[in-house]
């Protein structure tokens, strides 16, 4: 079942049905296959510890007999008490040695899946990042990772153990007694199994409930954290722990619900078991004073009864994390099949990595239906010449750097590279080949080194410094206590705008890339700071193919060709001369900028 971004929200994922469970289970299997070697060797030890653990009780039952015979051999005796301990310990040994055999398998399976979903969040498209809710889709991640290995868990170590044992029981039962013993024994079984698998299909209901209401508290905690300066700058703090109580009192209704009707769920249990376990014991004790079994028998089948009720006693809860952990495995595994939409067609090629021209041939574009952003766009960008673009907010300039990037395909027309539709290129080598400074840098909550070699994670250190002076980083650096390990805090929310939009450069510039993209780069920078950079910026564009976005004239005067966009179309083209001879939109707009820088200049470092 393929999924649209928009499909699946955090926190609101499809019911758990039994073909969903299903298919979850089919998907899982590939993974602990793997090691099909491991997985057998370790069944082996399974059964090799049940048939251990059952013969405990049979040698107990001879032990007992043969003391209180008349002979009382004490050899004999003396003989099945090694053999009891042996049993006992086998039964231990063949258990951890399940243990670790399936110790790797279990593992090995839960980083795979891991991987394979964080692989295909990056891989999927633009749209579903802006769409998506952070705090619910990390917490289906952990919960999903945590649910494998509970699931295997339960499975190995409970559930399949649990059948073998009944299985070998019921075998003795009917070997060595009459059948009336084995009868009351499937009864009770039966009657457990059916009213606890029953009674936990109720209550996933409930659970289902309980984990969205939490994924939804996560979620809005998170995204109210993320946003702690917003919250901070409308003294919004008591409505955001309003918001966050208000969806937590939902939470501790639904965790109310589903811990009561776990106590009704127990206390259906014990009743089962009590009327099952006294029916077993009535009977044996009835055979006992006629004669047709012995002390030892009634030990034996006390023993079963022990040894078959303990697991069972918690089938309600294991059935319920067996389910759980499919539905939260399953929730997981929905991200796999959210549709990449933005996908390396089967013929893909490699951009060569040399210099690039960009053709933007009658590009149509739209968000939605609803939203058209470009029409018939159409301009060429060749290798080593700079495009500036222009125009007012909402007019689809940065729409064009997101469409190069190919985070959206286009509507209409084709966005080429050296010829080639972007479509029929791999998005690997078509990433490549460009670096970007975007208009909202965000960083990564690490130290400032880390941030710029995250332009180019191979790059030398003397690189990475060459890369920070040519942004005009090095003076605020080195003013720093820790210096370069200083660390930018989340969002890098510990730097000004200016100093974060000093970071994009210097990690754009490491890439080293023949194409590059300026998005507003200098819009958080004072006048001063802005000067300085601007002559990195035109030096580090020599060359190469560079698309500038921006609002401030003054920096696309030397571009080769200009831009005018308004309401997602191109309306005046030309140098900057040209256009101010023109006397239009830009003419205009350079005339007002001039007013504005002359009326009073910026220089708080802040953008505009």
């Amino acid at each position: 079942m393929r999924r649209t971004a928009s499909a699946y929200p955090a926190g609101d994922g499809p019911a758990a049905t039994d073909t969903h469970l299903g298919a979850t289970i089919r998907r899982l299997l590939p993974y602990l296959w793997q090691y099909k070697w491991r997985v057998l060797l370790a069944l082996s030890c399974l059964i090799g510890a049940k048939v251990a653990n059952v013969s405990v009780p049979l040698v107990f039952k001879e032990v007992i007999d043969d003391l209180g015979g008349k002979q009382q051999l004490l050899v004999l005796p003396a003989l099945l008490l090694l053999l009891y301990g042996a049993l006992r310990f086998s039964a231990s040994l063949f258990a951890e040695l399940r243990e670790i055999l399936f110790a790797r398998v279990t593992q090995r399976a839960v980083r795979r899946i891991a991987l394979d979903v964080f692989r295909h969040l990056h891989e999927l498209s633009l749209r579903f990042h802006l769409e998506r809710q952070t705090g619910g889709v990390s917490r289906d991640i952990e919960r999903g990772s945590r649910s494998i290995s509970s699931l295997i868990s339960y499975t190995l170590y409970s559930i399949l153990p649990t059948l073998v044992e009944i299985s070998i029981v019921l075998t003795i039962l009917l070997l060595r007694y009459d059948i009336a013993l084995a009868l009351i024994t499937v009864a009770s079984l039966s009657a457990y199994v059916i009213f606890t698998v029953a009674v936990s299909n109720w209550r996933i209901t409930l659970r289902r409930n309980l984990n969205e209401t939490d994924s939804a508290a996560n979620t809005r905690a998170i995204d109210s954290l993320l946003n702690y300066e917003t919250v901070k700058y409308f003294n919004n703090e008591d409505y955001e722990a309003r918001r966050y109580d208000q969806q937590m009192q939902l939470w501790e209704d639904a965790a109310t619900r589903s811990q009561v009707s776990l106590s009704w769920l127990n206390l259906g249990q014990q009743g089962i078991i009590a009327l099952g376990v006294t029916a077993m014991m009535w009977r044996a004790a009835s055979g006992v004073v006629d004669g047709s079994m012995t002390i030892g028998d009634l030990v034996l089948v006390n023993a079963f009864l022990i040894q078959l009720y303990m697991p069972l006693n918690f089938l309600g809860v294991v059935y319920r994390e067996i389910r759980q952990a499919l539905a939260d495995i399953e929730r997981m595994f929905d991200l796999l099949a959210v549709n990449r939409e933005v996908a390396d067609s089967p013929d893909a090629v490699n951009l060569a990595a040399r210099a690039v021209a960009v053709r933007f041939a009658a590009v149509d574009f739209a968000y939605d239906a609803n939203r058209q952003i470009l029409y018939g766009v159409d301009f060429s960008l060749p290798a080593g010449r700079t495009v500036a673009v222009v125009g007012e907010s909402g007019s689809g300039k940065s729409t064009l750097a997101r469409l190069l990037y190919r985070f959206y395909d286009v509507g209409g027309g084709a966005i080429q590279m050296n010829g080639t539709d972007l479509r029929q290129l791999t998005q690997a080598s078509l990433r490549a080949a460009i670096g970007i400074v975007p208009q909202d840098t965000v960083l990564f909550n690490d130290s400032i080194y880390y941030n710029i070699q995250y332009g180019n994670p191979r790059a030398s250190r003397e690189e990475v410094l060459a890369a920070a002076a040519a942004a005009q980083l090095t003076t605020f650096i080195d003013q720093l206590p820790l210096g370069y390990e200083t660390r930018v805090g989340e969002r890098g929310l510990k730097l000004s705008g200016g100093e974060k939009q000093r970071v994009a450069i210097a990690r754009a510039l490491l890439k080293n890339p023949p194409v590059l993209i300026f998005d507003e780069a200098t819009s958080a920078l004072d006048s001063k700071t802005e000067k300085a950079i601007q002559a990195s910026l035109d030096s580090a564009a020599r060359g190469r193919t560079t698309l500038v976005i921006a609002h401030r004239l003054s920096t696309i005067m030397n571009a080769d060709e200009i831009l005018v966009m308004d309401s997602g179309r191109i309306i005046e083209r030309g140098t900057h001369q040209h256009l101010l001879e023109a006397a239009g939109v830009y003419a205009h707009m350079w005339t007002l900028q001039q007013l504005e820088e002359t009326a009073g200049p910026r220089d708080d470092g802040m953008p505009q």
